[in-house]
């Protein structure tokens, strides 16, 4: 869908979304990195950051090694980053789609520090890569999976989860809740909520039980990573994952980003609640567009546009002229 813009005092409210890992895909941010120098600036930026060429890998795959936790992760952040700046280049500031809000899935909360000032594009792909390096390092101690539920209602896939020891992990949508915890645990958990009205379930192709308790391990490492940093005030408020509300502070943040680590994503909140604050339009920057649509079956009354690429960013600088 193509949104209509305006200039915000008088038309519609702006929110930025940033996805999460999943999104990842061989080539993606090539063609934005041949045509656009902002754009290559900030994915050569994100390989200074690392000290590796994580864009060859971007680009070239093979996927195993992009599907790697330690280079989805930052991947899909510099990608999304690499959007934001194509979209400035491309359009004129007046016209420019300017957020009220925004908000990250999981991973894209950690992108949507840089764009709203709580660290720079270096600091936040360095802190991207330690989040990576130890959720993989819990993986390997606590092995687990993941898996999507279709059609069944949250408070019956909560009995079903505290029935088979495993987590609610994400709430997408009323309908699409994912879950997590040890494979035998899922594997219970996947049959009793078929049982229980299930339209569908799915195992998730993940390597580990993602936003449960499983990921303990990796708290105490993220809260040195973080610490060691220096966090700003967001410039513009982001809405947290766990509990749906604004962050406007670098101390709440913080928090938030500890939180993250074993708590769920409550992404249908996260959205409600911009929708309530007035929020109209979403503008999602990275690969495949699934945030947008979860949008769409959140609230179907708001519109959402994807931006991955330079046709994507030429499109929305065609409407807004």
């Amino acid at each position: 869908m193509t949104l209509t813009f305006h200039k915000r005092a008088e038309g519609p409210q702006v929110a930025y979304l940033f996805p999460g890992q999943g999104a990842q895909a061989v080539g993606m941010g090539k063609q934005l990195y041949d045509a656009s120098p902002g754009a290559r600036e900030v994915f050569n930026e994100v390989d200074d950051a690392l000290g590796r060429s994580l864009t060859k890998v971007l680009f070239e795959g093979p996927e195993d090694e992009l599907r790697q936790t330690i280079n989805a992760q930052p991947g899909i952040m510099a990608v999304s980053l690499a959007c934001v700046k194509a979209m400035e280049e491309n359009l004129d500031p007046k016209e420019m789609p300017q957020p009220v809000m925004m908000a990250g899935h999981s991973l894209g909360e950690y992108t949507a520090l840089a764009v709203a000032g709580v660290l720079d594009v270096s600091e936040t792909a360095r802190l991207v890569h330690m989040r990576g390096s130890l959720m993989q390092e819990a993986c390997d101690q606590n092995p687990g999976t993941m898996a999507a539920v279709i059609g069944l209602d949250q408070m019956s896939l909560e009995e079903v989860a505290r029935e088979t020891g495993v987590w609610v992990s994400n709430v997408n949508t009323a309908e699409q809740i994912v879950i997590s915890g040890e494979p035998l645990g899922i594997a219970r958990a996947m049959d009793l909520a078929s049982a229980r009205g299930a339209k569908k379930v799915i195992q998730l192709r993940v390597g580990g039980a993602f936003h449960s308790g499983l990921m303990e391990p990796a708290r105490a490492g993220l809260v040195e990573a973080i610490e060691s940093l220096e966090f700003k005030d967001p410039e513009i408020p982001i809405i947290g994952n766990c509990t749906g509300q604004p962050l406007t502070t670098a101390e709440s943040v913080k928090q938030e980003l500890v939180a993250q680590i074993c708590s769920c994503v409550q992404w249908k909140d996260s959205v409600r609640y911009m929708v309530g604050s007035g929020v109209s339009q979403f503008v999602e920057f990275g690969p495949a567009g699934v945030l947008s649509g979860l949008i769409k079956r959140i609230d179907r009354s708001v519109q959402a546009v994807t931006l991955s690429d330079p046709a994507s960013i030429q499109k929305l600088a065609e409407a807004a002229a």
